[in-house]
């Protein structure tokens, strides 16, 4: 008996979080200020954010490259819609999820596109040999550490990878996919961020 009021006491609490994590949305997710601050979204692997004026701004997202230790960062992509997807090359989602993602790129660089990976918890040769096997043409920013992350807030969830990131001209962010993509789920979406005015 006392077991029993044991699990419901605890089965009770879950419930409780859940409805709370449940209550986030797009619009909760954007501090006052235009700061980027991410709500959890109770469950949901896609999180969109509209419209535009809506969309909060991350901090200043730069590491050092994957192949030649060069600091890099969203700042270099002035103008540009960026595409960043966070990555290690001991995780299986993004083995399948690289080749799609590489095709994304191909077909959005010329509409002003720009990609940015960052490498997690891996080891920089691992890394590296999983980026030229893949034939990858875009940067990744090197962060075993996760450092890097910080810039997309405390609320940010850097446990979940791959996670890919969608952030329109002006650096807000647009789109949140917590999940492995095909090029069906990402592109239509760049698409639509890239013809934005």
């Amino acid at each position: 008996m006392r077991r029993q009021r044991r699990l419901l006491a605890v089965c009770s609490v879950v419930a409780a979080a859940v409805v709370v994590a449940g209550c986030g949305s797009g619009q909760d997710a954007v501090a006052q200020g235009g700061t980027f601050d991410f709500v959890s979204p109770g469950g949901k692997t896609e999180i969109f954010y509209d419209p535009p004026d809506t969309r909060g701004t991350i901090g200043d997202l730069s590491g050092p490259d994957l192949f030649d230790d060069k600091t890099i960062g969203v700042s270099a992509f002035a103008g540009k819609v960026v595409v960043i997807n966070i990555w290690g090359s001991w995780c299986a989602p993004c083995r399948t999820e690289t080749p799609e993602l590489e095709k994304v790129f191909a077909a959005t660089e010329r509409l002003g596109v720009a990609f940015l990976g960052i490498d997690v918890r891996d080891r920089r040769t691992a890394a590296q040999d999983f980026v030229t096997d893949r034939g990858v043409r875009y940067p990744s920013i090197f962060d075993p550490e996760m450092r890097s992350l910080i810039a997309l807030g405390k609320g940010y969830p850097t446990s979940v990878v791959p996670t890919t990131l969608v952030l329109d001209r002006e650096h807000r962010v647009a789109a949140v996919f917590l999940k492995a993509l095909l090029v069906e789920d990402l592109q239509p979406v760049v698409e639509r961020v890239a013809a934005e005015r």
